[in-house]
This record gives C-alpha cells, structure tokens and sequence, in this order.
C-alpha cells in the first residue's frame, strides 16, 4: 500500500508492524521514503522525521493527518544524503540518523535523540501503564516504566486538544535532565543565564522577545518552530512545551562538540546577518525626542566641535502629525531633504528615522487600510490596540499587501530624501492589553501566529531596502528565530533606568546572541525615566556606558526627565520631549569618562568590525559567554556576568551602585591582562580586580595582546 499526501508523493514500500497501546494492538504502517524521510501516521496523527541541514533532524507532528507545509524560521537547506542513513531495528524501533545525529522511534511510539557515541540529547517524555498478555507475560517495551514510574499516569508524549476551530491545544512533553544547563530564547527581564527551571512565555512584548531557539551543555541545540503564542517549563521533573491554538508540532535539533558549532549549524538553516557598516559602530545619539531640525542640528554641530564622529543621531516618534501617513509633519520639519542632505554630507552622519506600525483613526488614509483590510483585526468588541496621541489600529505585517503600501509610503517620504536606516519600534506589536485571544492576522489568529508580527515588519524594510544599501541594519523592538537574516538589531525595549534593569541587561544580552542574534544593543542608562542632575543616576550612566562600549552597538537613549512642555497643540507637536541625554548631560566628571570610552571604541573599532564579519559569516555572536570560547573549562560553564566580546577580550561589567570592585573569574590555559594598568592574570583562577568610577574590568587575552596594543598603549600613558 502506498501513502499520497498533499505535495508529498512515496515510492518505497510501507512497512508493517503491531504496536501496543494502552493493551490494544493496532497494526502501524511506516513509510521509508525517497527523499530521506521516516513518516509514520497512525490514528490520524502524521508524523514526519527528516534531515535539515548539517547533523541536525527536524520533527513534524500533525495531529489531524495532513500536511500543512509551513517551514517558518526555517530555510531549505542543500542536504547532502550521503550522511542520511534510515533503517528498521530488529526491536520494533525505527532509526534514522543525520550525520552526528540519530533519532529512535520506539513502538511506543517515542522519539530518543542520540549523538555519534550513543548519548541521550533528548528523550520524548512518556509514562503509559505496562500490558499483560494472555500467557502473562508483560510487554518489554513498557516493563521499565512499570518498574520506575507511576504506571497509572497515561500521559503520552505528544497530547493533542481540539479546539473548535479545527486547530489544537498541544504538550510536548520531554525528560528533564537536572545536570543539564539551557541557555539562550531570546531576552527575558531576569538576572538568569542559566534558563533551566525557568518558566517563558513564548511571546512578543515590550521589553521581552522570544526567539524559542536554545543551547544545552549537553552539547545539542534545539529550535521550537513554531510561531504561536505559548510557554515552555524547563522544569525539574520534565520539560513542556505548550501552544493554546496550533496545526502541528515543529521542532528542530542539531548535535555537535562545541556550542559555536550548533550556532553555525543553526544560523546555517535560520540565516545570518548582514555585514554591519563599519561607519555605524560609534556612537548612535538619541533621546525622548528631538522636535526640529534645529534640535537635530544643534546637537550634531556640538559633537563635532567635540572632535566626536557620531555614526547616527534619531528622529524619534511624532516627528509625523497622524500615524499611519509616515511623512514628516511640515509644522515642524519643513524640509526634510536639506537636514538629511546637511546631516550626511557635511558632517558624516546617518539620520535614523522612527516608523510605527500604528494608523490612527482620523489619519488622511485611513479609509485605505479599512478598505483593503490592512489592519489587525480582533475577535471580539471594538478595534483599538492602542491608545497613544489617537486612537489607533495596527498594521497588520503578516499581509504582504499592507507591507507592501506601506513600504510605499515609507520609500516615497522617508526613502526618496535620503533616509537609509529604520528604527521600526513597537514591533511586537505594543498592545494596549496583551489580550492575544482577541487578535487576528492575514496567516491566522495571534495564538497560532502571533511571533511572525515583527518578522513581517522586518521583511518589509529588508525587501525594501536591500537594493538601496550595501547593508540593511534595522533597530527593532521585537523579533523571533531567523529575524537576524533580515538585518535586525534588536534592542532590550523600554526597560527603567536602575542598576536591578542594568544587571538583568548583561546575561539577557548573552542570551540573545546564543539565539542566534549576533545585534543588540540597549537603551544606556535604561528608557524609563532617569534626571542627568542626579548623582546615583550619574553613576549609572557612566556603567552603563562603559558596558555599552563593548557592545555590537553603542547607543544612547532615554526619557529623562524632567519632560519639556509641548511646541503646540496639534500634530506631533502635541507630544512633548524628555530632558537632554547628550554627553555632556551628565556634569563634567561623566562628560570626562564617556569621552574616554568613546576613544576606546574608536580604537577597537577595526577589531569590532572583524566581529560583525565573522558573524555574517558563522553566527558567532559578539558578546559571547566565557564557555563559548572555553567549553572544556567547566567553572565557565557556572560563570555569569561576564563575557567575551569577541574571541580574545573578556568584560566583567560592574552591575551594582556604589560598586567599585568586583570577582573575576578567568578562563583556563590562557593568561590575562588589565588593559588599564598591565597586570597579569592566570586563568583558572577568580580574583579581586579594582574598578574605580572610571573603569570597567577589561582583560586580554595574552596570545592576543600585539593586536591591542594601541589600547593598551592609550590607557597607559
């Protein structure tokens, strides 16, 4: 008998055999396919495992039998075939391996993942009750569950709930391992690089972007493809995945030795970036908002007299009279050519130019996106996402139609005078109420596809764009697995301004860059509020800075406070500003340190820029934990707040007020160096290190240390 799916056609043979569940005997048909694939459906669940790229597997599970071919994070890899190897066990199991990979279905119907020395990776979680037969006996593939575990659990691997919609509830349910180490997910507001026993939700939110791809130490990576609105529980006693609305289970798995390998293995089927322009690794200037081009200019002028190249200054939000337009308001911003002309040929800077996805109510074109149903919908009650200067609908970026008009837009005002780099905010998008039962997209509801919204909005500029630049390079508040191939430089959103934010940023931005997003950057000296006149806030902008300074991007921005009153009370000119966020905001004993660490990226600025091509190249992130250059170090393994930027500098930024020291712990079979004062350090060890107001610990690696020399030369005059 053969199997004809849609898009899928078998020529090998079906294979039989009698599998027992819950004590009944079904006889199961499984199919060796072809194009190297092991699918097996029964009872109305069609499941496929298939070679995806170098050492890894990818796993599909419908539950209603048909194939939705949806391949979301997930380009087409080129296999090659001759790694691929499937095979019939002599146990009832079914085998196929990929490489360094293999995968066991048992006729329990569970899938064991296995490295090249037969070590367990990830083994589906199952706990159904032992079958007797006639003569007594007891069936050999559940006699171990009987003996170790509750065997009136019934719990399946796999659990399936229908919803009235015709999609699912589903659980992936895997062992847990408590040895095991998971890093990586994207940014969670926490203190934790460790994500074992942690709880995520697998969403978009101002502040939090879930990108459901990790990395264990137990050398395997794991990407949950799916794009709806979920959780996962890395928990002590299992591990589960959880979507409330869904047609499949999609999940993809990669083994190798070291983690920069499951990187490459990762970004190798996700995509990688750009190469970063070497002109955007200054200082990006910002604040909560410049108003005019006066403002824009005053501030540009002062940086050069200054003897400060800035790579980018913002024209932040409201600059626009209705959202939705995306055009400058002519009130204030009359000639816009001439400030971007004067911006980028007289004094080398890139204006960078805020869009939201937000179309108000009374803008001109409003009726457009009614008409042509470019908005967000909702399921329930009237339509509104969010109230800011108007009442407001989002764009729906899953409609290649409505990206389409809106790139129009964006080309025709922002484009065709001159504009080249997008800062494309509330990209999760930014509702009012999280309420994501009540929304819906062109691909579907928002619990089945809600983490495409900011891959949609990133597209969009990159579809765009990419004719236009040697590079697109788009600020983003939000993205998901594979954002990085469309330039993303995500940002950690609008955190507060407090040393607690500054100490969860560190490992969050560790975490991000072991997703697979090698951009990131934050607001320094945090979004939420924050007055340059006062000394604890002084403080925190000068660590923050420093730590900004060995980042892929360093960028100030804020609403400081206090607020200034509005220009007039229509347009954009209703919106009022935030308090300056310049450098010489902050008094002159800041103004002296920034100044310093601005001469410092300016001096690591060619070893930066070999990081951004290296990450184009493999995916290696920038700022890098110390296991990832040193897996075979154990203690790097347990060490947080502190990093590698890049291969050969190691960072302990200083993370608590009033701190003027801090541990240290330095990586095996390597010496280090102060850049600041020359002593040696021997790796393996922790020490003390000193860190007065005007230092953060920057150490060398001593292999390394020809090719700092200019910055150790500079700091120890």
């Amino acid at each position: 008998m053969l199997y004809f799916l849609k898009n899928i056609c078998y020529t090998s043979v079906s294979k039989i055999y009698k599998q027992t569940i819950f004590g009944v005997i079904k006889e199961v048909k499984l199919i060796v396919t072809s194009d190297h694939k092991l699918i097996k459906k029964y009872d109305g669940e069609l499941i496929i495992i298939e070679p995806w790229g170098n050492n890894s597997l990818r796993f599909r599970a419908f539950p209603a039998g048909k194939l939705i071919d949806e391949n979301f994070a997930l380009l087409v890899p080129e296999n090659n075939y001759e790694e691929v190897e499937i095979k019939k066990l002599d146990s009832e199991e079914y085998y196929i391996r990929n490489g360094n990979i293999y995968a066991i279905l048992d006729h329990r119907d569970r899938i064991t993942y296995y490295n090249n020395n037969g070590d367990i990776l990830l083994k589906e979680f199952i706990r159904l009750r032992a079958v007797k037969h006639d003569d007594g006996s007891e069936d050999v593939g559940t006699i171990q569950v009987t003996r170790d575990f509750n065997s009136t659990l019934k719990l399946k691997s796999r659990q399936y709930r229908a919803n009235f919609g015709g999609d699912f509830e589903i659980t992936t349910r895997f062992e847990s391992n408590n040895s095991e180490k998971i890093f990586g997910m994207g940014q969670y507001q926490h203190e934790f690089l460790d994500l074992k026993y942690t709880s995520l939700e697998l969403a978009q939110r101002n502040s939090q972007i879930s990108v459901p791809f990790y990395i264990s130490n137990l050398n395997y990576g794991f990407l949950w493809n799916n794009p709806g609105i979920g959780i996962v529980n890395f928990a002590k006693n299992l591990t589960e995945w959880n979507m409330k609305s869904t047609y499949s289970i999609d999940y993809w798995i990669t083994s190798e030795d070291t983690p920069k390998k499951l990187i490459n293995n990762y970004t190798e089927v996700t995509g990688r970036v750009p190469i970063m322009p070497k002109k955007l690794l200054g200082l990006w200037q910002s604040k909560l908002r410049y108003r005019t081009p006066e403002e824009v200019l005053d501030v540009v002028k002062r940086y050069k007299e200054k003897n400060i190249q800035l790579s980018t200054i913002a024209i932040d939000y409201f600059h626009w009279s209705h959202q939705g337009e995306y055009r400058f308001d002519e009130n204030f911003w009359p000639n816009p050519e001439k400030l971007v002309d004067e911006l980028k040929n007289n004094y080398k800077v890139e204006p960078i130019i805020s869009v939201w996805p937000t179309v108000q109510s009374d803008a001109e074109n409003y009726d457009v996106y009614l008409e042509e149903g470019y908005m967000v919908n909702v399921n329930r009650g009237v339509r509104l996402t969010m109230q800011i200067q108007g009442t407001t609908v989002f764009v729906d970026t899953t409609n290649p139609e409505a990206t389409e008009y809106v790139w129009s837009l964006l080309k025709k005002n922002y484009k065709d005078k001159g504009i080249d780099y997008y800062w494309i905010d509330v990209a999760e998008p930014g509702y009012a109420v999280y309420d994501f039962d009540n929304y819906r997209y062109y691909k579907g509801t928002v619990q089945q596809v809600g983490n495409l919204y900011p891959i949609g909005y990133l597209k969009m500029i990159y579809d765009g764009n990419k004719d236009y630049v040697d590079s697109v390079v788009t600020l983003v508040r939000g993205a998901w697995a594979g954002a990085q191939r469309y330039g993303a430089l995500a940002w950690s959103g609008d955190i507060d301004s407090s040393f607690k934010a500054l100490r969860n940023q560190v490992n969050t931005g560790l975490n991000v860059g072991l997703a697979g997003l090698p951009w990131w950057t934050t607001d320094t000296g945090g979004f939420h509020g924050g007055d340059p006149r006062n000394p604890t806030f002084r403080q925190l902008i000068v660590r923050w800075f420093q730590y900004s300074t060995f980042s892929p991007i360093l960028r100030m921005h804020g609403d400081r406070l206090p607020h200034s009153k509005s220009l007039s009370n229509s347009g954009g000119g209703k919106m009022p500003t935030g308090a300056p966020n310049e450098i010489w905001s902050y008094g002159e004993e800041a103004e002296n340190i920034f100044i310093k660490y601005l001469n410092i990226r300016e001096i690591i600025r060619e070893y930066i820029y070999d990081l951004m091509v290296d990450a184009h190249e493999t995916g290696n992130p920038l700022m890098r934990t110390l296991f990832y250059e040193f897996p075979s170090d154990k203690e790097s393994w347990n060490t947080d707040n502190e990093y590698m930027f890049g291969e050969d500098l190691l960072v302990a930024p200083i993370i608590y007020e009033n701190c003027y020291e801090r541990k240290v712990y330095f990586p095996k079979d390597n010496n280090w160096i102060d850049i600041f004062d020359k002593k040696i350090y021997e790796g393996g060890k922790t020490y003390i290190i000193n860190a007065p107001i005007d230092k953060i610990p920057v150490f060398v690696k001593f292999s390394a240390l020809d090719k700092f020399k200019d910055l150790v030369d500079f700091l120890n005059k």
